[in-house]
């Protein structure tokens, strides 16, 4: 079923901390260095760069780099100060931060790279392709350790250290979880709620709760650790998802979306799963046929109705039966949906309280970072800019700063 666009609750237009401009192309992925007022960033224009605060508070780049061919995505181990880089080619670079030298190229992949991770702890490389594959490779001799083939173009990963469970979301809008092993790995499980493609993971090592953002604009939140298979839906947004980030310390989820929306959600709430939407060949409320249920139409000689179905209980009703709309945040519902006339009656106001607050950021995102101790929301967008905001400790949502012109 095709997205429906909603009206979005009235937004809120963050104020900029700083704003990095300077590029030739896009910048594909951006962090915070912690502890320090510099930035990184990698480019479609192949370059690597290391922003740094000066005294005139604007931000200049220090350090450059130009690799053989473009950066497609990046991360950044605050420990090691290392920069695992993935390039369009198919290759995984590990360079040092100070200099931006490159001291290991493993070629993992087919096709361009679309996640790259460094895990400390395994000394291990994790990456994902355009090839359909997922691979890992030892950080200090770039031997390739495992790989697995997916059904589709990888665009998710998120690594659990402690179970060495990866999460990997692909195209076809499944998520896959994998047990890895020094040299091989075991499917666990997989699971699919999306209509879309997994566009963006998110784990909470803490809850043993994952994420997941699509291009159907939804995220499911899915219940890992308790293991009662819960998967809560979230819908707040108008366009792809792009960027998911978790702030634990408030039990609040970031996401944003490709129009430049960004999504602050109270997650210290008890909410409700969707329920299935139940199948009928007539409305559950006032028995009217639907349009396909030819021997009810002909002995009632009654016109066939189209079929709908309340967001809140799931049944299958009429349009007459379901006129009415309804917020029911609990459910992730932050837009008005479709419920029958019976569940909107019952709906309190309370129950329409938002647990939800709207951000417009004012530029197309591709990608994002949430930096938790200092509350710094980064985010990079088509426009070729970098935006940091400054976010209060108490209320994520609570974006304040003036704004600084950058070169």
């Amino acid at each position: 079923m095709a997205a429906e666009i909603h009206q979005r609750p009235q937004t809120r237009k963050p104020v900029l901390l700083n704003k990095i401009e300077g590029f030739q192309d896009v910048v594909n992925t951006a962090v915070i260095i912690p502890k320090e007022d510099g930035v990184i960033s990698v480019s479609q224009d192949r370059t690597i760069r290391v922003w740094l605060k000066r005294d005139s508070g604007q931000y200049w780049p220090s350090v450059f780099h130009t690799m053989p061919v473009a950066c497609s995505c990046m991360s950044f181990n605050p420990e090691t100060r290392r920069i695992s880089v993935g390039l369009e080619n198919g290759t995984c670079s590990l360079c040092a931060l100070l200099i931006v030298s490159c001291l290991l190229f493993v070629l993992a992949h087919q096709g361009g790279v679309t996640v790259v991770l460094f895990v400390l702890e395994m000394e291990w490389i994790l990456s994902t392709g355009q090839d359909k594959s997922f691979t890992w490779h030892c950080s200090e001799s770039g031997q390739q350790l495992g790989t697995y083939r997916t059904t589709a173009w990888v665009s998710g990963l998120q690594f659990d250290v402690e179970t060495r469970h990866a999460f990997v979301g692909d195209h076809s809008g499944q998520v896959t979880i994998l047990k890895l092993e020094q040299d091989n790995c075991s499917l666990v499980t997989t699971f699919k709620g999306h209509t879309g493609n997994v566009t963006a993971l998110c784990w909470d090592p803490v809850q043993r709760v994952l994420f997941s953002g699509s291009s159907d604009h939804s995220i499911i939140m899915w219940d890992i650790g308790g293991r009662k298979g819960t998967a809560i839906e979230l819908q707040g947004h108008n366009d792809k998802v792009q960027g998911l980030c978790y702030a634990p310390h408030t039990r609040q989820l970031i996401s944003c979306g490709s129009d430049g929306g960004i999504v602050i959600w109270n997650m210290d709430v008890t909410r409700q799963e969707t329920p299935e939407w139940l199948d009928s060949d007539s409305c559950q409320k006032c028995e009217q046929p639907f349009f396909w249920n030819f021997k009810q139409m002909w002995d009632s000689k009654k016109i066939g109705l189209r079929q709908h179905h309340c967001r809140k209980c799931g049944q299958a009703v009429c349009g007459k039966c379901s006129s009415k709309r309804s917020t029911i945040p609990l459910m992730g519902f932050e837009f008005e949906v479709r419920v029958c006339d019976s569940c909107h009656d019952s709906i309190t106001d309370e129950e329409r309280a938002p647990t939800a607050t709207f951000h417009d950021s004012k530029h197309s995102i591709i990608h994002m970072q949430y930096e938790p101790t200092r509350g710094w929301l980064l985010t990079s967008g088509t426009d070729k800019i970098i935006r940091v905001s400054t976010c209060s400790h108490s209320v994520v949502s609570a974006l304040f700063a003036k704004e600084t012109e950058l070169i």
